[in-house]
């Protein structure tokens, strides 16, 4: 298995280079040369697998010779072993044909850790097996940063570093992150919005003599191996409704655009996945796009769901190399101008052809408050404020009511217990393992929003010193 960038000039690279390397030189992102695809049968033969087995088994073509199957198995099965739920990404019915699967069983609350949890062991491994070691450098609008940490936290090949818009988390997110005291560990607390961390992260990779010198690696979604570990909750979803014999469908909640894309990917592995719905909240170019062509970059405002407090969404370049028939020098200068004047819009026949797949629904913050509350009234279930997004995107977009819909529960209700309770009067609590959380202590840098501040920090911080 070879990868390749979205931009086209970057060298092709195996999965272990690609896991550590992040994002491609050229400033695009991996994806593989080819997508690899089972048949119906093989599909039908991973019905019944545990979670961690069916990780082992979609993951493995993605591999190449990079990690031995049998070591990718041992880590699948460490890494969710200590979830707190049987099944790890449970499916709970909510009426007749519609699903939530709770993608937040592990440590941090959050579907992140399901990614991470396993790309931290596959970092492990691959740094011990080459005697090297890296420095993560990443950006969150909440969830990736906790998991990336818990992840990472106390390795001894790795120091991260990772940066939060500066009040713009809820607590929960924060303290998870902030309260994590290991010598490997950095919060960076950014004075700005979460596309400007985004931002300060791509530049940095971009600076080749910096990302040389701090042999720079990533844990955001543009790490191609968090999308490939994310393909495995949609595969198991599917497969527990009856697919391959049954076409499925899902809807979520999405501002960077990589856990929808991993769908995407799954569909592109052989999985009936007929429809897939984006739920947006204020800050909603993805919405725009899909509903009317329109992505143009706009002021990012806070919400409910600050996950979801983006407006470049970085993964879509992933779609829009779909969409352009692989040509990596078109994406690269359609990237190049929608930078340059903050606009992007495709020609109509590519902009149909992602119709015909996706959908999308924006909900307002007022919106959100009413969804969180129908969503417990009329199911039962207490949602976090990006996964009611979900459900009522999903109950609004779905287009064949025929068709099983699976809402992907991204958080924890309890990482946001203000405007859960706010909703529907029903505060939530944290589990018995993070009861003392806002009684732990904090750890954290604020810094301005300039790249030389924050290169500055790390260099100053990385304990191998830059070597």
């Amino acid at each position: 298995m070879r990868y390749i960038s979205t931009r086209g000039s970057a060298p092709d690279l195996g999965f272990d280079d690609v896991l550590l390397t992040g994002l491609a030189r050229d400033g695009g992102l991996y994806v593989p040369a080819d997508w690899p695809r089972f048949t119906a049968a093989e599909w039908r033969e991973m019905r019944g697998l545990s979670y961690d087995e069916l990780a082992a088994r979609v993951c493995s073509p993605y591999l190449g010779d990079a990690i031995d199957e049998d070591d990718f198995a041992d880590m699948a099965a460490d890494a969710y072993s200590g979830f707190d739920h049987d099944a790890v990404a449970p499916l709970k019915q909510l009426s007749a044909d519609t699903w939530l699967m709770e993608l937040f069983h592990g440590p941090t609350l959050s579907f992140k850790d399901y990614a991470l949890q396993l790309v931290g062991r596959m970092f492990d491994h691959v740094l011990t097996r080459r005697g090297e070691r890296i420095c993560i450098v990443g950006a969150t609008s909440g969830d990736t940063g906790s998991a990336a940490i818990e992840a990472c936290r106390d390795r001894e090949a790795i120091d991260i570093f990772i940066m939060h818009p500066y009040q713009r988390c809820s607590d929960v997110q924060r303290k998870q992150m902030t309260t994590i005291h290991a010598m490997n560990v950095h919060n960076i607390a950014v004075d700005g919005t979460f596309d400007d961390c985004q931002d300060l992260v791509k530049a940095m990779f971009n600076d080749m003599a910096f990302r040389d010198e701090m042999h720079l690696s990533a844990v955001n979604s543009i790490n191609w191996a968090r999308i490939m570990c994310q393909i495995v909750y949609y595969a198991h979803a599917a497969l527990s409704l009856g697919a391959p014999d049954r076409e499925v469908s899902f809807a979520v909640p999405t501002g960077n655009f990589g856990n929808v894309f991993a769908a995407y990917a799954a569909r592109q592995m052989g999985l009936p996945i007929g429809q897939l719905i984006v739920g947006a909240n204020e800050n909603d170019i993805l919405a725009r796009f899909f509903n009317s062509n329109d992505m143009s970059m706009q002021t990012v405002v806070p919400t409910l769901s600050p996950s979801m407090d983006i407006q470049v969404s970085s993964n879509f370049e992933r779609l829009l190399f779909e969409l352009m028939d692989r040509d990596g020098p078109a994406v690269a200068h359609l990237m190049q101008t929608f930078r340059a004047s903050g606009s992007l819009g495709l020609d109509d026949e590519r902009w149909q052809r992602a119709q015909q797949l996706f959908s999308a629904h924006r909900l307002s913050n007022e919106e959100c408050r009413a969804a969180m509350k129908a969503v417990l009234e009329s199911t039962g279930e207490l949602v976090d404020p990006h996964s009611a997004i979900g459900v009522v995107a999903g109950w609004t977009r779905r287009r064949d009511p025929s068709v099983p819909l699976v809402v992907a529960a991204t958080a924890h209700p309890a990482k946001f217990p203000d405007s859960v309770g706010e909703a529907t009067g029903v505060h939530p609590q944290l589990p018995p393992r993070l009861s003392d959380l806002f009684d732990r202590e904090e750890r954290y840098d604020r810094l301005p929003n300039t790249l030389n501040a924050i290169q500055d920090f790390v260099r100053k911080s990385n304990r191998a010193g830059g070597r």
